[in-house]
């Protein structure tokens, strides 16, 4: 009897030393992102523009398209990607972004804050050859506290006066 007290002593002794050296300091982690957008009630979500995308969105009637694409600052910073400003990450963007199309156009960019979200908006165009037509962009870049948001919204450069301030609203909408 006493064999089997000092057994069973030793042993809830063992696990809970066991349990004491398995302790250690936590750190939650986020998994996944959240954020809002708005978009025109014409527009639909859809799959097929870009795998890259949170959200893409089209009206085939119309012709007008868009996608938002997010990076996430932390993930940025172990890639060694670190931006010091939402400027820095549009001129990284933009020297890439249609380079290689003909007759591209880039115009200067707009910054704007409301709160503490940064945006940048600019137009760019293009003549795509393989329609024989020229596309316009509205490229708008977003800085929030956690990530940074590419929105792009495309039409064909005939209409960009006609879905432009719709355009810009979706960019607007952008939070989280």
């Amino acid at each position: 009897m006493k064999t089997t007290v000092t057994s069973l002593l030793l042993i809830v002794s063992l696990l809970m030393s066991t349990v004491t050296f398995a302790q250690s300091t936590m750190k939650e982690y986020k998994a996944g992102h959240t954020f809002n957008v708005s978009l025109p009630d014409y527009m639909k979500k859809t799959v097929d523009l870009n795998n890259s995308a949170a959200i893409q969105y089209k009206n085939e009637v119309k012709n007008i398209y868009g996608i938002v694409i997010f990076d996430i600052k932390e993930q940025l910073e172990l890639l060694s990607m670190d931006y010091t400003s939402i400027t820095d990450f549009y001129e990284d963007f933009i020297k890439d972004f249609l380079k290689d199309e003909e007759k591209r156009t880039v115009s200067n960019l707009k910054s704007t804050k409301k709160g503490d979200i940064n945006f940048i908006e600019s137009d760019a165009s293009y003549f795509d050859k393989e329609i024989n037509n020229s596309i316009y962009y509205h490229v708008g870049i977003v800085e929030t506290k956690t990530a940074y948001y590419k929105v792009l919204s495309w039409s064909s450069l005939e209409d960009k006066d006609k879905y432009k301030a719709d355009f810009q609203k979706i960019l607007y909408s952008i939070k989280e």
